[in-house]
């Protein structure tokens, strides 16, 4: 309680420090709030703070490469600070910017940065990254502040584009990480029964169909984030969902209450089950070897190792694992949700140390041996393109497969849909209604069926829109 308190506390005094600024800032022009000083990087000693919530494994190369940093610059000191998990993360910065004692650069999702907005605490890129000042470096070499425009072309596009979706067209953060989700199948199960792999969600409900005819017993299809899958389908049929500006919240309307009733006949039919309905990660399912199994389970692509089932004391895995994006409604034009952490930086008095803080940013994010060691740690998917071309990278990748190496074909498969990735609007709020739709699903799966179905989803979606407004 006492928490949620300095939370509702946090919130209150950024808004007060939102209003005592707004005269300042016109909300019709993007204008960016950092301007590079004349003489770019100056040199002079700074200390940089960085809160994440990497363990000990992803620590340990963090540190390795925030040596590398300090051979080029060794006059900016790298402070790593492990802050428990994301929300931890978003909760102490919150606090901490009510009396200016934000870090430098942290672990951020869209909707941590809208709050930080509130206060207008983080500084905008758009200098940073266009500035063509040269900067010298220790060894004797040079770089320009900003990114060249190879470097901007190399990273993914849908993950460098989430920095800009808060309204304004400003660039509020960097891609550091990324995950997305996929489609896991029991290959080998497919394999001895002829079925095909679903590219499409009506090509998924036959699927499903055909696996209860073999396996009565069996869920076909777990899906561990009822949130994410209503939002994907949005973004695939190209339907509201939600806007940074404006009305919020948008996702009442009639083709949403479409797939919702679709879905709502699969689970009615036993073809699926979710994370909340199931009280656990679907993966359970999925992996389980008695009793009821799923032949399908749709997770974050980061968690591969934990979609693939213990091996037995002969090293050997009960059944092989295969991976693919997950179903589309048109599958010439396919959606996947972006996901894992990006990298913001914070409003500084001196403008050193948020120029300190960008070119430590620009070197893990562009910094190929950085992203490829990263990736193979941790299960994220690298952010920029030429990663696939590092020689340790490409022989990662040439040893996927659905057993040891299923962590490698999951990355295999994110990399090879890059066009695909989407990110939705950010602005205070936006969290909400994530939650909210995520409810929403998972009560109108469970809905009763008769004649006032039509009425009881209506009014499950009014509710979810009364609570967005209410809590938002």
């Amino acid at each position: 309680m006492k928490k949620k308190m300095l939370k509702i506390a946090a919130v209150m005094m950024l808004t007060v420090l939102a209003l005592a600024s707004f005269a300042a800032c016109s909300p019709k022009r993007a204008i960016p709030n950092f301007e590079v000083p004349e003489g770019g990087y100056s040199g002079s000693p700074v200390t940089i703070t960085f809160y994440h919530t990497m363990g000990s494994n992803l620590s340990d190369v963090l540190n390795i490469y925030i040596e590398e940093f300090n051979k080029l610059y060794p006059n900016i000191t790298v402070v790593s600070e492990q802050v428990g998990g994301y929300d931890d993360v978003r909760d102490q910065i919150s606090t901490e910017i009510t009396v200016g004692g934000q870090p430098n650069l942290a672990y951020c999702y869209p909707d941590h940065v809208a709050l930080y907005n509130i206060a207008g605490a983080v500084a905008t890129l758009d200098n940073l990254i266009d500035s063509k000042l040269t900067v010298n470096r220790a060894d004797g070499s040079t770089e320009i502040l900003g990114l060249t425009d190879e470097q901007k072309a190399d990273f993914i596009k849908g993950y460098y584009d989430e920095g800009r979706q808060f309204g304004d067209g400003l660039m509020y953060s960097m891609p550091f990480s990324k995950s997305t989700e996929v489609l896991y199948y029991n290959k080998t199960f497919f394999d001895q029964n002829g079925l095909k792999v679903p590219t499409t969600w009506t090509e998924l409900e036959d699927v499903c169909k055909r696996i209860k005819e073999i396996d009565p017993g069996s869920i076909p299809l777990g899906y561990d984030s009822e949130a994410n899958w209503f939002i994907t389908m949005c973004e695939q049929y190209g339907s509201p969902y939600t806007s940074a500006t404006g009305d919020h919240y948008l996702f009442d309307n009639a083709k949403n209450k479409e797939f919702i009733k679709t879905f709502r006949s699969w689970y009615q039919s036993s073809y699926l089950t979710t994370q909340s309905l199931y009280g656990s990660y679907t993966s359970g399912l999925f992996t389980a070897d008695s009793g009821t199994k799923s032949y399908m389970s749709i997770g974050s692509s980061a968690g591969a190792t934990h979609q693939r089932p213990a091996a037995g004391a002969d090293g050997k895995y009960p059944f092989e694992v295969g991976i693919a994006s997950i179903p589309q409604v048109d599958a010439s034009n396919p959606k996947v949700i972006s996901q894992g952490p990006s990298i913001c930086i914070f409003k500084k008095s001196d403008p050193q140390e948020v120029i300190a803080s960008w070119l430590f940013v620009k070197f893990l994010t562009t910094s190929v041996e950085f992203q490829a060691e990263f990736s193979m740690s941790s299960g994220y998917v690298p952010v920029i393109k030429s990663v696939k071309d590092n020689p340790q990278y490409a022989a990662f990748l040439e040893k996927a497969d659905g057993g040891s190496y299923v962590s490698a074909l999951s990355a295999k498969v994110c990399l090879d849909q890059e066009a695909a990735y989407y990110t939705s609007p950010a602005f205070k709020g936006s969290s909400t209604a994530r939650d909210q739709v995520g409810a929403l699903l998972t009560k109108c799966l469970t809905l009763d069926g008769g004649a006032d179905l039509d009425a009881a989803i209506n009014k499950a979606f009014a509710d979810a829109i009364d609570e967005c407004e209410y809590n938002g």
